[in-house]
């Protein structure tokens, strides 16, 4: 637990590559294999339920530190954040308990089915064995609430240069359903044969957003060119008479989708499809919030399925007839899908359809209408590329249209998380309704931190009211608001959803009573909604 605690702090405290991997190599070399196990899945999101309420963590800390639960209150708005409060408040213990890792994980999940009284002497005594930055990690361990920005390709080179392995294998080995809880790190990393599990996906290839002028591409026929759907990314696993569909989040969600079991006729074993899980109505892609309808559903109903019915939209084939087809050209992967698709004649399997433009402005032209199209934009995939693991640059590239944009003005701010915690970096923005301001979304990245620093400054001036961490703030901020979509929800007071909102400028030149109006957002909803 110490070493773990030691990796923790140092992943937390520093954004260089070179020292976070330097921190993982110290790690793996240290601790012990079931140690190194749980590592590897916290790191991966591969964590247990929470075992304890988030209010009971509040009331039993207040106690133990023998403070009213209101102060406890105040102290956490000013931290920011629950475990380092919690660690902060408790006073320094005066005898030390030893476990390890695999140890405190082990008791976590076998805490889960115990009764409150039990949990809390658990948890009030761990306390008062552990040291402060042990006590902060082991509250993170309750919680959940790992940001320590370690990426899933730092923690494979940092496995690969313990191991001596290749980045690639490390990082299939991490792919699938593993649970530290049953899984060994000899077995996951350092066994001779890649696990042999029929459901596991390959590494998601990624693509990089093109920001340069395509045509510092070269000709469009040295591309593979093709919209870019607006779904979930899936793979689709044919092998050993079962059928797995994975997101690229690694979730297993083949119970979600109960249209794609046709696959298991239509599709010969041993093939694995790359594509898009998205709403289709047999004629047309539709836009990505009738998909997120399904989002999160355990089940599906038979309404639910006429309403919003998936198709799989493929574009890539990284195994055929059970060989791994990924170092071949793109051409050559793109020419066995379309055999593969036409052998199937599927109707819930499509392929992407290739654009085929002579040149750029061309191109251009009919990226712009994308939205008509229920697309992103293109995607600009070179013929000769293999299928890499990740996201790099020079191959795939993603030439996303405009985002949309209104001006809004702030009214709500609280505090963010992590080295932000002293900051109000989280923001609420309104448009006009007459002469009434209307809340319509939220927003916290964008600016920069000196820009970040000037907001914080006006709203602790500004303040009207407080509620909680909340601040009211002076209406009196402009900001543009960049967002991908936008739709109807009943969700929303306002009545609207943005997808991906974010501050796309702080408008500085611009007063509040000339930011945009609630008629402006209908507007966008009826022509893009």
């Amino acid at each position: 637990m110490k070493a773990f605690a030691r990796l923790f702090v140092a992943l937390d405290q520093t954004t260089k590559t070179n020292a976070r991997l330097a921190a993982l190599r110290s790690f793996f070399e240290e601790a012990d294999k079931k140690d190194a196990i749980w590592c590897i899945a916290l790191l991966t999101h591969r964590r247990p339920k929470r075992p304890v309420k988030t209010p009971l963590l509040h009331e039993w800390a207040a106690e133990a530190a023998e403070i009213p639960l209101w102060l406890f209150e105040e102290t956490y708005h000013v931290v920011g954040d629950l475990a380092e409060t919690i660690s902060l408040i408790l006073p320094e213990a005066e005898k030390r308990e030893e476990k390890t890792l695999n140890e405190r994980m082990l008791e976590l999940i076998s805490l889960g089915k115990k009764e409150e009284a039990d949990k809390k002497a658990y948890i009030t005594s761990t306390w008062s064995h552990l040291s402060r930055q042990e006590c902060f990690v082991f509250n993170k361990l309750i919680t959940g609430g790992f940001r320590m920005g370690v990426s899933a390709r730092n923690l494979t080179r940092a496995l690969a240069a313990h191991t001596g392995q290749d980045v690639n294998v490390i990082a299939h080995r991490l792919m699938g359903d593993w649970r530290p809880e049953t899984t060994t790190f000899e077995a996951l990393i350092e066994s001779e044969a890649v696990d042999a599990d029929a459901g596991k996906p390959y590494p998601f290839y990624l693509a990089y957003p093109l920001e340069d002028k395509p045509s510092v591409l070269g000709a469009p026929g040295d591309w593979i060119i093709e919209d870019k759907w607006d779904g979930i990314r899936g793979q689709i696993i044919r092998r050993n008479g079962e059928l797995f569909v994975w997101s690229r989040g690694e979730e297993l969600v083949t119970d979600k989708y109960p249209e794609y079991s046709s696959f298991l006729t239509s599709v010969s074993d041993g093939t694995v499809i790359d594509g898009e899980i998205i709403c289709h109505d047999g004629k047309a892609p539709l836009h990505f919030g009738v998909l997120q309808k399904r989002i999160g559903r355990k089940t599906v109903s038979r309404k639910l399925l006429e309403e919003a019915p998936v198709k799989l939209i493929a574009y890539d084939l990284l195994e055929y007839q059970g060989k791994d087809l990924r170092e071949i050209p793109q051409h050559d992967r793109r020419a066995l899908l379309e055999n593969v698709v036409e052998q199937a004649n599927d109707s819930c399997l499509l392929i992407s359809p290739v654009v085929n433009l002579p040149d750029w402005a061309q191109l251009e032209a009919y990226r712009a209408k994308a939205r008509d199209r229920n697309s992103e934009g293109l995607m600009l995939k070179r013929r000769s590329a293999s299928y890499k693991v990740g996201r790099k640059r020079g191959d795939w590239w993603k030439w996303k249209i405009e985002p949309l944009v209104i001006d809004a003005v702030l009214i709500y701010a609280m505090r963010g998380h992590g080295r932000r915690a002293n900051l109000y970096t989280d923001y609420t923005f309104a448009v006009w309704k007459g002469k009434e301001l209307v809340p319509f979304t939220k927003a916290y990245s964008g600016l920069t931190d000196k820009e970040f620093q000037r907001v914080d400054a006006f709203i602790k001036k500004n303040t009207i009211d407080r509620f909680g961490p909340v601040r009211s703030v002076n209406p009196e901020l402009v900001f543009e608001i960049a967002f991908e979509g936008i739709r109807a929800s009943n969700r929303h007071k306002s009545g609207v959803a943005l997808r991906f909102p974010r501050i796309s400028r702080w408008r500085e030149d611009k007063p509040a009573h000339e930011a945009n109006t609630f008629q402006d957002l209908i507007r966008m909803l009826e022509a893009y909604g």
